[in-house]
């Protein structure tokens, strides 16, 4: 009788889709409980060109886990750059001005990578700038990134 070996397909965080991981991740971090929250969290806004602070409770978590999934792919990020990353327009809708690109707030990124930093998954590098991820950092995304459910398409022959 044949035996069935089954393999173990590794996933990292390339072969998960951003939306899905960044969800996993900052469900992840929620539920570990060693992430401090800045006193500002319910007040702040996000960039200077947001009318309000985020709708969602839980974004401050949401923005580390897509920060940390940001420097995971793209090693030596520092704080301008992810500034330039999460940045948008600062046009309102319906506005007929031409658009103009704006940063997002530096504080609440620099420290969602000090909490990064805190926790071990993220650290500065020694050479050049930025903060690139541990093997601790990788091996945990990694972790999260294997437990996440990846949608599977189903194509349907046309009749």
């Amino acid at each position: 009788m044949a035996e069935v070996v089954t393999t173990y397909q590794g996933k990292s965080v390339k072969d998960v889709p951003a939306e899905a991981f960044i969800k996993a991740f900052s469900a992840y971090l929620k539920s570990t409980g060693k992430v401090q929250l800045p006193a500002y969290v319910d007040f702040a806004k996000t960039a200077c060109f947001k009318e309000l602070a985020p709708l969602d409770s839980d974004w401050y978590y949401v923005r580390t886990a897509a920060i940390a999934r940001r420097v995971y792919l793209r090693q030596g990020l520092g704080v301008g750059a992810m500034r330039r990353m999460f940045g948008g327009s600062t046009n309102k809708k319906g506005s007929v001005t031409p658009e103009h690109h704006a940063k997002a707030s530096g504080g609440v990124i620099r420290h969602a990578l000090h909490t990064l930093e805190s926790l071990g998954l993220v650290e500065v590098q020694t050479t050049g700038k930025g903060r690139r991820i541990t093997s601790e950092g990788q091996r945990q995304m990694d972790l999260v990134a294997a437990r996440v459910e990846v949608p599977k398409f189903h194509y349907v022959e046309a009749a």
